[in-house]
Protein backbone atom coordinates (compact mmCIF):
# COMPACT_ATOMS: atom_id res chain seq x y z
CA UNK A 1 0.00 0.00 0.00
CA UNK A 2 1.80 3.40 -0.88
CA UNK A 3 1.50 6.46 1.34
CA UNK A 4 -1.33 8.10 -0.67
CA UNK A 5 -3.74 5.58 -0.19
CA UNK A 6 -2.56 5.35 3.25
CA UNK A 7 -3.32 8.74 3.67
CA UNK A 8 -6.65 8.33 1.59
CA UNK A 9 -10.10 8.69 2.85
CA UNK A 10 -11.62 4.94 3.20
CA UNK A 11 -14.76 4.70 0.96
CA UNK A 12 -18.55 3.53 2.52
CA UNK A 13 -20.89 2.09 -0.45
CA UNK A 14 -24.32 2.55 0.58
CA UNK A 15 -27.51 1.85 -1.92
CA UNK A 16 -30.03 3.87 -2.53
CA UNK A 17 -33.50 3.29 -1.91
CA UNK A 18 -35.04 1.74 0.59
CA UNK A 19 -32.24 0.18 2.96
CA UNK A 20 -30.90 4.01 2.72
CA UNK A 21 -33.49 5.10 4.10
CA UNK A 22 -33.78 2.52 6.71
CA UNK A 23 -30.00 3.02 7.49
CA UNK A 24 -30.46 6.87 8.19
CA UNK A 25 -30.86 5.99 12.06
CA UNK A 26 -27.78 3.57 12.36
CA UNK A 27 -25.74 6.33 10.24
CA UNK A 28 -26.83 8.87 12.68
CA UNK A 29 -25.48 6.53 15.77
CA UNK A 30 -22.26 6.67 13.98
CA UNK A 31 -21.46 9.80 14.79
CA UNK A 32 -20.35 10.95 11.39
CA UNK A 33 -22.80 12.48 8.83
CA UNK A 34 -22.68 12.14 5.21
CA UNK A 35 -23.05 15.36 2.91
CA UNK A 36 -26.95 16.65 2.77
CA UNK A 37 -27.92 15.66 -0.47
CA UNK A 38 -26.31 12.28 0.24
CA UNK A 39 -29.44 11.14 1.66
CA UNK A 40 -31.48 12.48 -0.98
CA UNK A 41 -32.39 10.29 -4.20
CA UNK A 42 -32.85 13.41 -6.20
CA UNK A 43 -29.13 14.40 -6.22
CA UNK A 44 -26.52 13.34 -9.04
CA UNK A 45 -23.74 13.10 -7.25
CA UNK A 46 -22.36 10.08 -6.55
CA UNK A 47 -19.06 10.46 -4.36
CA UNK A 48 -20.01 12.57 -1.10
CA UNK A 49 -17.78 13.56 1.85
CA UNK A 50 -18.79 13.21 5.50
CA UNK A 51 -18.63 15.21 8.85
CA UNK A 52 -15.26 12.73 9.16
CA UNK A 53 -12.04 13.69 7.23
CA UNK A 54 -11.60 9.93 7.25
CA UNK A 55 -14.49 8.68 5.47
CA UNK A 56 -16.14 9.42 1.95
CA UNK A 57 -19.73 7.94 0.81
CA UNK A 58 -20.29 6.48 -2.77
CA UNK A 59 -24.03 5.85 -3.40
CA UNK A 60 -24.48 3.13 -5.65
CA UNK A 61 -27.44 0.68 -6.54
CA UNK A 62 -28.05 -2.01 -4.23
CA UNK A 63 -27.32 -5.00 -6.42
CA UNK A 64 -23.43 -2.92 -7.31
CA UNK A 65 -22.45 -2.34 -3.37
CA UNK A 66 -20.44 -6.11 -3.36
CA UNK A 67 -19.37 -5.53 -6.70
CA UNK A 68 -17.68 -2.21 -5.57
CA UNK A 69 -16.93 -3.73 -2.42
CA UNK A 70 -15.13 -6.38 -3.44
CA UNK A 71 -13.76 -5.20 -6.59
CA UNK A 72 -11.66 -2.47 -3.97
CA UNK A 73 -13.82 0.28 -5.08
CA UNK A 74 -15.43 0.97 -1.62
CA UNK A 75 -13.48 -0.65 1.43
CA UNK A 76 -16.89 -1.15 3.34
CA UNK A 77 -20.40 -1.19 2.23
CA UNK A 78 -24.12 -2.00 3.39
CA UNK A 79 -25.85 -4.49 1.67
CA UNK A 80 -28.98 -6.87 1.58
CA UNK A 81 -28.03 -10.31 2.31
CA UNK A 82 -29.71 -11.09 -0.94
CA UNK A 83 -27.07 -9.64 -2.58
CA UNK A 84 -24.46 -11.37 -0.47
CA UNK A 85 -26.25 -14.68 -1.50
CA UNK A 86 -26.42 -14.07 -5.29
CA UNK A 87 -22.70 -12.97 -6.23
CA UNK A 88 -21.46 -14.99 -3.17
CA UNK A 89 -17.78 -13.03 -3.67
CA UNK A 90 -14.59 -14.55 -1.61
CA UNK A 91 -13.52 -11.13 -1.13
CA UNK A 92 -16.16 -10.24 1.18
CA UNK A 93 -16.20 -10.51 4.66
CA UNK A 94 -19.58 -9.63 6.40
CA UNK A 95 -18.63 -9.01 10.06
CA UNK A 96 -22.25 -7.52 11.12
CA UNK A 97 -25.68 -7.76 10.45
CA UNK A 98 -27.06 -4.09 10.89
CA UNK A 99 -30.85 -5.88 11.35
CA UNK A 100 -32.35 -3.52 9.01
CA UNK A 101 -34.59 -3.94 5.50
CA UNK A 102 -35.94 -7.12 6.80
CA UNK A 103 -37.86 -8.66 4.18
CA UNK A 104 -37.33 -12.38 2.10
CA UNK A 105 -36.54 -14.34 -1.10
CA UNK A 106 -39.28 -16.15 -2.04
CA UNK A 107 -41.18 -18.34 -4.80
CA UNK A 108 -44.48 -16.86 -5.88
CA UNK A 109 -46.98 -18.32 -8.68
CA UNK A 110 -50.24 -17.23 -10.01
CA UNK A 111 -52.97 -17.36 -7.35
CA UNK A 112 -55.32 -20.48 -7.60
CA UNK A 113 -53.05 -22.25 -9.91
CA UNK A 114 -54.48 -25.86 -10.38
CA UNK A 115 -51.63 -27.70 -11.79
CA UNK A 116 -49.04 -29.98 -9.95
CA UNK A 117 -47.16 -27.34 -7.16
CA UNK A 118 -43.39 -26.46 -7.98
CA UNK A 119 -42.02 -28.91 -5.73
CA UNK A 120 -43.75 -31.90 -7.49
CA UNK A 121 -42.27 -30.66 -10.60
CA UNK A 122 -38.77 -31.59 -12.71
CA UNK A 123 -38.53 -28.45 -14.22
CA UNK A 124 -39.97 -25.05 -13.78
CA UNK A 125 -39.37 -21.78 -15.87
CA UNK A 126 -38.36 -19.18 -13.25
CA UNK A 127 -38.71 -15.79 -14.17
CA UNK A 128 -35.93 -13.77 -11.33
CA UNK A 129 -33.22 -11.50 -10.71
CA UNK A 130 -31.67 -13.69 -8.76
CA UNK A 131 -30.44 -16.98 -10.70
CA UNK A 132 -27.74 -18.58 -8.96
CA UNK A 133 -30.08 -18.54 -5.91
CA UNK A 134 -33.22 -19.52 -7.91
CA UNK A 135 -31.15 -22.48 -9.33
CA UNK A 136 -29.35 -23.72 -6.30
CA UNK A 137 -32.96 -23.95 -4.19
CA UNK A 138 -34.24 -25.81 -7.33
CA UNK A 139 -31.86 -28.09 -7.90
CA UNK A 140 -31.57 -28.91 -4.36
CA UNK A 141 -35.36 -30.12 -4.65
CA UNK A 142 -33.85 -31.94 -8.12
CA UNK A 143 -35.62 -29.20 -10.25
CA UNK A 144 -34.56 -27.75 -13.23
CA UNK A 145 -35.06 -24.36 -13.11
CA UNK A 146 -34.68 -22.87 -16.73
CA UNK A 147 -33.66 -19.24 -15.91
CA UNK A 148 -35.73 -16.04 -17.32
CA UNK A 149 -33.51 -13.42 -16.30
CA UNK A 150 -35.61 -9.86 -15.76
CA UNK A 151 -34.23 -6.87 -13.49
CA UNK A 152 -37.65 -6.14 -12.51
CA UNK A 153 -41.56 -6.41 -12.82
CA UNK A 154 -41.45 -9.92 -12.24
CA UNK A 155 -45.21 -10.21 -11.72
CA UNK A 156 -46.12 -9.60 -15.20
CA UNK A 157 -44.04 -13.42 -16.53
CA UNK A 158 -46.21 -15.67 -15.54
CA UNK A 159 -49.70 -13.64 -16.77
CA UNK A 160 -47.51 -13.12 -20.30
CA UNK A 161 -46.84 -17.31 -20.14
CA UNK A 162 -43.11 -16.16 -19.87
CA UNK A 163 -42.47 -17.93 -16.65
CA UNK A 164 -44.15 -20.60 -13.79
CA UNK A 165 -42.48 -19.11 -11.24
CA UNK A 166 -41.37 -16.21 -10.09
CA UNK A 167 -38.22 -15.74 -7.44
CA UNK A 168 -38.32 -12.44 -6.20
CA UNK A 169 -37.97 -10.45 -2.99
CA UNK A 170 -40.76 -10.23 -1.04
CA UNK A 171 -42.01 -7.56 1.99
CA UNK A 172 -45.59 -7.24 2.13
CA UNK A 173 -46.60 -9.27 -0.14
CA UNK A 174 -48.93 -6.31 -1.76
CA UNK A 175 -47.37 -6.11 -4.86
CA UNK A 176 -47.89 -9.93 -5.19
CA UNK A 177 -51.79 -9.96 -4.59
CA UNK A 178 -51.81 -7.27 -6.95
CA UNK A 179 -50.75 -8.95 -9.26
CA UNK A 180 -53.33 -12.03 -8.96
CA UNK A 181 -49.97 -14.18 -7.31
CA UNK A 182 -49.29 -16.24 -4.31
CA UNK A 183 -46.39 -16.72 -2.17
CA UNK A 184 -45.90 -20.50 -2.01
CA UNK A 185 -42.36 -20.81 -0.37
CA UNK A 186 -39.58 -18.83 1.31
CA UNK A 187 -35.79 -19.06 0.07
CA UNK A 188 -34.58 -16.99 2.86
CA UNK A 189 -34.76 -13.96 5.33
CA UNK A 190 -33.27 -10.92 3.95
CA UNK A 191 -31.49 -8.13 6.37
CA UNK A 192 -28.81 -5.63 5.33
CA UNK A 193 -25.25 -6.44 6.18
CA UNK A 194 -22.29 -4.63 6.91
CA UNK A 195 -19.39 -6.14 4.22
CA UNK A 196 -15.94 -5.11 4.16
CA UNK A 197 -13.30 -6.07 1.28
CA UNK A 198 -10.71 -8.71 2.95
CA UNK A 199 -7.30 -6.32 1.61
CA UNK A 200 -8.65 -3.84 2.98
CA UNK A 201 -8.91 -4.67 6.42
CA UNK A 202 -5.55 -6.69 5.67
CA UNK A 203 -3.87 -3.48 4.81
CA UNK A 204 -5.84 -0.95 7.28
CA UNK A 205 -6.95 -3.04 10.04
CA UNK A 206 -7.04 -0.23 12.31
CA UNK A 207 -9.29 2.28 11.24
CA UNK A 208 -12.08 -0.72 9.34
CA UNK A 209 -11.82 -2.20 12.68
CA UNK A 210 -12.74 1.59 13.90
CA UNK A 211 -15.35 1.82 11.54
CA UNK A 212 -17.20 -1.71 12.27
CA UNK A 213 -17.16 -0.73 15.68
CA UNK A 214 -18.64 2.42 15.02
CA UNK A 215 -21.68 0.63 13.41
CA UNK A 216 -21.60 -2.12 16.01
CA UNK A 217 -22.17 0.62 18.45
CA UNK A 218 -25.05 2.48 16.17
CA UNK A 219 -26.70 -0.45 15.85
CA UNK A 220 -27.33 -0.82 19.51
CA UNK A 221 -28.12 2.83 20.00
CA UNK A 222 -31.06 2.49 17.62
CA UNK A 223 -32.32 -0.93 18.76
CA UNK A 224 -32.81 0.86 22.28
CA UNK A 225 -33.79 3.78 21.00
CA UNK A 226 -36.69 1.73 19.30
CA UNK A 227 -37.41 -0.01 22.45
CA UNK A 228 -38.11 3.64 24.41
CA UNK A 229 -40.23 4.47 21.41
CA UNK A 230 -42.60 0.84 21.61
Amino acid sequence: MTETQANSPLILALPKGRILKALRPVLHHTGFEPAQDCLDESSRRLRFPTSDAALDVVRVRSFDVATFVAYGGADIGVCGADVLMEFDYPDLYAPLDLGIGGCRISVARPKGADDEPPEGRSRLRVATKYPAIARRHFASRAINAEIVHLHGAMELAPALDMADVIVDLVDTGSTLRANGLEEVETIAHITSRLIVNRVALKTRPEEISALIERFRSAVAQSAVKEGDAA
